[in-house]
């Protein structure tokens, strides 16, 4: 136990010296998230925005900047956090792999990425909420921030996805840049008239759009919410953990038998065909009757006195 304990430590701490040297990503945590929600709250008018939030029937007449801060503080974090996990799988890909040739357990390198994964989305969740309640409260802001930290963790395996099956970088951040725009945008009540629609059900981050809007506007539950997307976070984890098996695999081919002689002097496996004519072939004469010559030639050969 207390080997397996070291090992989950050591891969954990390199997981997350891997986040801290992405400087990039922590400059989007600390300056992004907070000035997108601002010119959200300041640029959107405050009119109210009517709509029918799909997960309870009910129908929710936020103030339009308020909608949008929720919006872009969903957009904000799951683009986060699918970069970070990205950038961390598609740099240290081959280091993983290394790894796991040289025998360190792959469970516990799995393990060590969801726990750092799992660190910096419930970070990023909760600054992201306080940030969105700057100017105003939520009606439910814990259920606020785990609708968020869900979908952080959602696109963070996908992120895992991604870097190990692309490429090339700018593939995987085109890719988690566009699906998460796409599946916000069309969500939004602002931007999207089918924002109710039965099409955006299967959007990745479905049940958290539904549980974050339920939290921030209104007090019913979101329990359905949160369910649907630990729903799409089971399957993303699953995709995730299969392909970084799959990329961590030894690649080497079996090693092939090897062919020894035996003392007859065939192969161990009936081989040695070759050596065998060629071992009666050399011996042919040795093994071939001797031959009684014919009485005429010994007379020939001998001279008469």
């Amino acid at each position: 136990m207390r080997r397996h304990w070291s090992l989950f430590v050591t891969a954990s701490r390199y997981a997350l010296i891997g986040h801290a040297r992405n400087r990039f990503a922590m400059l989007l945590v600390v300056v992004y998230i907070p000035v997108w929600i601002a010119l959200a709250y300041v640029t959107i008018p405050d009119r109210p925005a009517p709509f029918r939030l799909r997960a309870t029937g009910e129908v929710l007449t936020p103030p339009g900047n308020h909608l949008t801060q929720i919006t872009g503080a969903l957009n904000a974090v799951t683009l986060i956090a699918g970069f970070m996990m990205f950038a961390a799988t598609f740099t240290g890909g081959a280091f993983d792999r290394r790894l796991a040739m040289a025998g360190y357990p792959r469970h516990h390198l799995v393990l060590a990425k969801l726990s750092a994964l799992t660190l910096v989305c419930a970070a990023v969740a909760v600054y992201a909420t306080a940030a969105a309640g700057f100017a105003w409260s939520p009606r439910q802001p814990l259920m606020l921030a785990a609708a968020l930290f869900c979908a952080a963790l959602t696109y963070g395996a996908l992120g895992v996805v991604f870097g190990s099956v692309l490429r090339r970088e700018v593939e995987g951040m085109f890719a988690i840049l566009m699906i998460s725009i796409i599946d916000v945008a069309l969500q939004n009540p602002l931007s999207s008239s089918g924002s109710d629609s039965a099409v955006v059900r299967f959007l990745p981050s479905y049940g958290a759009v539904q549980a974050s809007m339920s939290a921030a506007f209104s007090t019913a539950p979101v329990a359905k919410g949160l369910a649907i997307q630990l729903l799409w976070l089971l399957g993303a984890a699953l995709a995730a953990f299969m392909v970084f098996r799959r990329r961590t695999r030894d690649a080497l081919p079996p090693e092939r038998e090897r062919h020894t002689p035996d003392r007859s002097g065939r192969g161990a496996n009936g081989g040695g065909r070759g050596g065998a004519e060629a071992g009666t072939g050399a011996n042919a004469e040795a093994d071939a009757p001797a031959r009684t010559p014919e009485p005429g030639a010994v007379a020939q050969r001998v001279r008469p006195n």
